[in-house]
């Protein structure tokens, strides 16, 4: 495997969100914030779930640390929808204006009018600057862009504002691929899978470097 392989895995981990959503019907007999976080750290697999569902349905961007032990739920659905609600949970600015303005950038991007989305990300920052996501997607278009120094500077403001930002330490190690400078990407991707241990493009990503590193004579510690 080449390191072309490499970036479509790791590419895939970052720009993709995962979106599973759990159905409406699992949020029955949670109906406030307080049941919610207690069903959320039940032993039963359907309250958790509840708690998904209420945190997706009603939930702003700082619950979503609340969600990130959930990632490394027993059950593989639940992880599954717990990153798709931590996403969700990150997109919401608390300014449904921003909100608005966030979601064309991502639509300017996926029809790859990056220059576009990167005007409009620029709005959110300046209307919002404490908001992580505006900053995290102004990076994405920046790497696709293959404007890497503002990739890694708008990385950091990210990180500034949402630590666990996983998506974001992804994107790290996205550019310092493309550096060619694989013992740090080996850094970011860990860090990233550590957080959310269901990246599987990650993981590949990481075995990937290994191997180059390895195949280099340079042993990865």
């Amino acid at each position: 495997m080449n390191l072309s392989t490499l970036r479509i895995f790791a590419h895939a981990a970052v720009v993709l969100a995962c979106g599973a959503f759990l159905p409406a019907a699992y949020a029955q007999g949670v109906d406030t914030r307080e049941q919610a976080l207690a069903a959320l750290a039940s032993t039963d697999v359907m309250q958790r779930q509840r708690a998904l569902q209420w945190f997706a349905a009603s939930g702003n961007s700082a619950d979503a640390d609340l969600l990130l032990d959930r990632l490394s739920d027993d059950d593989q659905e639940l992880r599954a929808a717990a990153e798709g609600v931590v996403w969700m949970l990150w997109s919401r600015s608390g300014d449904a204006d921003v909100d608005r303005l966030l979601q064309g950038g991502i639509r300017d991007m996926n029809q790859g009018h990056m220059a576009q989305a990167v005007e409009t990300f620029t709005r959110v920052i300046e209307r919002k600057p404490e908001f992580a996501e505006g900053w995290n997607k102004r990076a994405t278009a920046y790497y696709l862009m293959d404007d890497l120094d503002q990739s890694l500077k708008d990385c950091d403001e990210v990180i500034k504002r949402n630590p666990n930002h996983f998506g974001a330490l992804s994107g790290y190690g996205l550019i310092y691929i493309k550096r060619g400078e694989l013992e740090r990407a080996l850094e970011y991707f860990e860090r990233a899978l550590a957080i959310d241990p269901n990246l599987k493009g990650v993981e590949e990503s990481i075995e990937l470097i290994r191997y180059r590193m390895r195949k280099d004579g340079k042993e990865a510690t």
